[in-house]
C-alpha cells in the first residue's frame, strides 16, 4: 500500500513498529505534492527542505526511543491563516505577501512539540473571508472529487490536501463554517471545537469572538487523535479555557443506545439540495438503527442567526484588519515605490488608503466597509448592539434543545460542491453556503461534519453539533457512523494516480 493512503493512526502504528521512516513518508507525500498539486492546487508553500529536516530529527528520536508523541514524525498541512516562525505566512492576502513570522502560533507549536512534520502552508479564502476558496490572491483551489468544483472554503485547501492524500492530516479555522463546509464538500472529517478549547494565539484573526481552530483528517479517530494534542489552556490565549483535556481517542467505543438526537425542522427547508436530503435523511435512520432515539426539535431563533453573524463578523474584521497599514508590515505602497525605484512624494493618509487599496482584494474590502458601517455613529445601537443581543437569543434557543437532546444533526451545506465560478458574483448566494454552520460559532458550541455518502458523485457531510465541551460525545457518536457506514473508505479518482 501506497504510504501516502494510510490513516494518521494507521501512520503512527507502522512509525511505531519501525516498518516505515518518517523521511521515508515524507518524501512519499512531497513526491505526491508535486505530482498533483499543480491540478488541485491546495497549496501555497511547500516547505520542502524544513519537512524532511523535521523527518530526519523524527527518525533520531525514534533510535534513540525519545519518541515525543503519537504523532511524532507525521507529515501535517497548516492552513496559511497560523503564524510559522521563519515561514512565509500569508493569509492569502496581497497584504502579507511577503510577512515571514518571527514567532510561532500556540496550535502549531504544540504540533512541532509533539513531533509533527509540516509538510506546507495550504490555501484559503483571503483572511478566511469566504466558502469556496476562490477569494484568495493567490490561486484557485479544485476539489479532487471533481477538478471543475470548489473544495468550499475557507479552509478549502487543507480539506483538498487531506482528501487528495496530499497530508496525512491539516489545521484549519472555522469562524461560521471553514472547517466543516470545506470538510464536507471534499468527504473528509472536520471539528469545529468548543470556543475557547483550543488557543488561537498566532492565528490572523478575522472575527475574534467567533474563531475556532480545528483538526481536518481521513477519519474519527485521526481528529480525536490530533484534538488531544492540540487543546488545552494557553496563557498568551485568555480566551483559552482551563478545563482537563479527555483521552478523545480512547472514548470513541460504545454504542448509541439511549442517546437523544434532535433534528430541527429548520435545517430542511428551502434552499436544501434534494440528493443532500436524501443522504441526510438516510444518515438520521442509521443512527436510528444504531440505537439513537431520533427527536424532532425547533430552533425559531435561527433564523435570525445569518443576520447575525454578518453584521457582528465584519464588524470585528474591520477592526482586527486595521492593523494593516502600510507602515508596520505586511504590503507597502511606500515600500513598493522604493522597491520599483520610483520617488514620488506620498502623505500617510495616501499611504494607508493606497497600500490598504493595493493589498486587500474585493471580499477583504467588502467586509471592512460592511464592519465599519455597523460600528460607525448612529449605526452602532441599530445595528451591532442588536446583533449582540440577538446572538444571545440563539444560543438560548440551542440551550433550551440541549435540555431535550443530547446532540443535533443535520445536513452541513445545503448543496454538494458546486462549480468554480458559479456563486462568486453573488456575495448573497456564497454567504448562503454557510446557513446550516453559522448559527453554531455565535453560540460558541462544538460540532463536526462526517461523511455520509454521496449526492451524484459528490461528498455530503452530516453535522453533528453538540452542548459546550461536548466534543467526546460528538466524536463517539461521529465514529460509530463512520464505523457503520465505511464512507470515508470511498476515495477520488485522483487519489489513483
Amino acid at each position: 500500500m501506497e504510504l501516502f493512503k494510510l490513516t494518521l493512526k494507521e501512520t503512527a502504528e507502522k512509525l511505531a513498529e519501525d516498518e516505515i521512516t518518517s523521511t521515508e513518508l515524507t518524501r512519499a507525500y512531497l513526491t505526491r505534492i508535486k505530482k498533483l498539486d499543480s491540478k488541485i492546487r491546495a497549496y501555497l508553500t511547500v516547505t520542502e527542505d524544513l519537512a524532511l529536516k523535521q523527518a530526519h530529527q523524527s527518525d533520531q528520536r525514534r533510535q534513540s526511543k525519545k519518541i515525543l508523541s503519537k504523532i511524532d514524525g507525521i507529515p501535517i498541512a497548516v492552513k496559511d491563516l497560523f503564524c510559522t516562525r521563519g515561514v512565509r505566512t500569508t493569509a492569502a492576502s496581497k497584504i502579507l505577501n511577503d510577512f515571514i513570522p518571527p514567532f510561532e502560533s500556540t496550535p502549531t507549536a504544540k504540533l512541532w512539540q509533539a513531533g509533527a512534520v509540516l509538510l506546507g502552508k495550504t490555501n484559503l479564502d483571503e483572511f478566511a473571508m469566504g466558502s469556496s476558496t476562490e477569494n484568495s490572491a493567490y490561486q484557485t483551489t479544485h476539489n479532487p472529487w471533481d477538478l471543475t468544483r470548489v473544495p468550499g472554503g475557507s479552509s478549502g485547501g487543507s480539506a483538498a490536501a487531506v482528501a487528495a492524500d496530499l497530508a496525512v492530516a491539516a489545521l484549519g479555522t472555522d469562524t461560521g463554517g471553514s472547517i466543516r463546509q470545506p470538510a464536507s464538500l471534499c468527504g473528509i472529517v472536520g471539528l469545529k471545537p468548543t470556543y475557547g478549547r483550543i488557543s488561537r494565539y498566532g492565528v490572523i484573526a478575522m472575527a475574534s469572538s467567533l474563531d475556532q481552530v480545528g483538526p481536518m483528517t481521513k477519519t474519527v479517530e485521526d481528529n480525536a487523535i490530533l484534538l488531544e494534542i492540540l487543546a488545552g489552556k494557553d496563557r498568551l490565549d485568555s480566551t483559552s479555557t482551563d478545563l482537563p483535556v479527555p483521552q478523545y481517542s480512547k472514548k470513541l467505543t460504545g454504542n448509541l443506545k439511549n442517546l437523544k438526537i434532535g433534528v430541527p425542522e429548520e435545517f430542511f427547508g428551502q434552499g436544501l439540495e434534494a440528493g443532500v436530503k436524501k443522504q441526510i435523511d438516510l444518515a438520521i435512520e442509521k443512527l436510528a438503527d444504531l440505537g439513537a432515539k431520533i427527536i424532532k426539535i425547533n430552533l425559531p431563533k435561527i433564523k435570525y442567526a445569518l443576520a447575525i453573524y454578518y453584521i457582528i463578523m465584519p464588524a470585528e474584521v474591520s477592526s482586527n484588519l486595521a492593523r494593516y497599514d502600510g507602515v508596520r508590515y505586511g504590503y507597502s505602497k511606500l515600500k513598493s515605490q522604493i522597491t520599483n525605484h520610483k520617488s514620488q512624494e506620498i502623505s500617510l493618509e495616501e499611504l494607508y488608503s493606497q497600500s490598504r487599496a493595493e493589498g486587500f482584494g474585493a471580499e477583504a474590502k467588502r467586509r471592512i466597509m460592511l464592519g465599519s458601517y455597523v460600528l460607525s455613529s448612529g449605526y452602532y445601537d441599530a445595528y451591532y448592539k442588536k446583533a449582540q443581543q440577538a446572538r444571545f437569543l440563539v444560543k438560548k434557543d440551542f440551550d433550551q434543545a440541549f435540555e431535550k437532546v443530547d446532540l443535533i444533526v443535520g445536513p452541513v451545506s445545503p448543496t454538494a460542491a458546486f462549480k468554480i465560478g458559479e456563486k462568486i458574483a453573488d456575495p448573497l448566494q456564497m454567504y448562503l453556503s454557510d446557513i446550516y454552520t453559522v448559527p453554531v460559532n455565535p453560540a460558541g458550541l462544538p460540532a463536526a461534519s462526517v461523511p455520509a455518502g454521496f449526492s451524484d458523485g459528490l461528498p455530503v457531510g452530516l453535522q453533528i453539533i453538540g452542548p459546550t465541551w461536548s466534543e467526546e460525545k460528538i466524536l463517539a457518536t461521529a465514529f460509530q457512523f463512520e464505523q457503520a457506514t465505511k464512507y470515508y473508505l470511498e476515495k477520488p479518482k485522483i487519489n489513483n494516480e
